[in-house]
């Protein structure tokens, strides 16, 4: 599948100062599958660990953080050369191994001609200050697919050069505009996790088994995603996380003049109240890339942080399938409702 951030990672590799790439995101958002089909057709050859799968990495990390002995020692575990000057070096799940981290500011330093790209997720949990080599590094925020890159992956790709071609001087036809909108409605189900998108895909002409099966997967990942708080917070502040996460749609779901209403704090969580209290939970799970928070501003006038207030957001998920799936909303009700037409 094709993914827009390609772009900005080419430009990455063509700058002439490049600094390491920090790509961050939520899992499954599709950071590995992007980072290879990146380094496949960009590099001469491409050098991918993964920390989670290969903890025996972390023990290179342990001594000095000298980038020519790491790149050494890197060499012997492959049983393959790295070429500083035509390879790409790709550390994933690097939040396993804060030291790996910690080196890309002497990759920066010292080996600047070799392409470095980290990825992870969970970095605003598992690591402190001390491991992030700040100003050392480029970073790139990876989120789900967005509509137009689910378009790419349909089997009608005019649909895709239509939307992008939509202006005041080229509307949309009636056509164009219902096809369009059949698509939405799909994509409002699906959203933009790669494997979801790609589950729908291969199935669609069956469509009611592959939304099905789409909703499996959304269930699973759920799974996987609370499964995450209990590891990395322990069990009573995980429940805190997944009470506030659940509450997010009811939020969302208030009526308030067609808009998103200001995310309240009361009943949220049993016995815990005021902004004070959840502010450590909103934090986390917006670490962890689970939540968007948005800051609600009621002026005009710039600079807009100056007239925002620390405890006035709007919180939003992730991934629009993803909330469909945690407001356990029926397939069936986004396929046929109106949405004001």
């Amino acid at each position: 599948m094709k993914r827009l951030i390609t772009t900005k990672l080419v430009k990455w590799k063509e700058k002439t100062r490049r600094k390491p790439l920090l790509l961050q995101g939520a899992r499954q958002v599709g950071k590995t599958y992007v980072l290879q089909e990146f380094g496949r057709n960009n590099f001469a050859k491409i050098h991918y660990l993964n920390f989670e799968e290969q903890e025996q990495l972390i023990s290179l990390f342990n001594g000095d953080l000298n980038p020519h002995r790491i790149v050494q020692d890197l060499s012997l575990f492959l049983n393959e050369s790295i070429d500083l000057q035509q390879d790409l070096l790709v550390l994933d799940e690097i939040q396993q191994c804060p030291r790996s981290l910690t080196s890309l500011k002497y990759f920066a330093e010292k080996m600047p001609e070799l392409a470095v790209c980290a990825a992870g997720s969970l970095l605003g949990v598992h690591l402190g200050d001390s491991s992030f080599p700040v100003g050392k590094v480029d970073e790139l925020q990876m989120l789900p697919m967005t509509f137009e890159e689910f378009l790419m992956a349909g089997p009608n790709k005019m649909l895709f050069d239509i939307f992008n071609a939509v202006s005041d001087s080229n509307p949309l036809s009636e056509l164009a505009h219902a096809k369009l909108w059949d698509e939405f409605k799909l994509y409002l189900i699906t959203g933009g996790l790669p494997e979801i998108v790609v589950t729908f895909m291969d199935g669609r002409n069956e469509q009611f088994s592959a939304l099905q099966e789409v909703r499996e997967i959304q269930n699973r990942l759920l799974s996987e995603y609370i499964a995450d708080m209990a590891k990395h917070c322990g069990k009573q502040n995980a429940m805190h996380l997944e009470r506030l996460w659940r509450n997010i749609p009811a939020q969302l779901g208030r009526d308030q003049n067609g808009s998103s209403s200001k995310f309240t704090f009361k009943d949220v969580i049993p016995g815990v109240k005021g902004y004070e209290r959840l502010v450590g939970t909103i934090d986390w799970l917006a670490a962890a890339g689970l939540i968007l928070r948005l800051p609600i501003v009621n002026s005009g006038l710039l600079p807009f942080s100056v007239y925002s207030k620390e405890n006035y957001f709007k919180l939003f998920v992730f991934d629009v399938g993803i909330l469909g799936a945690l407001s356990n909303l029926p397939l069936k009700t986004i396929l046929d409702y109106q949405y004001g037409t």
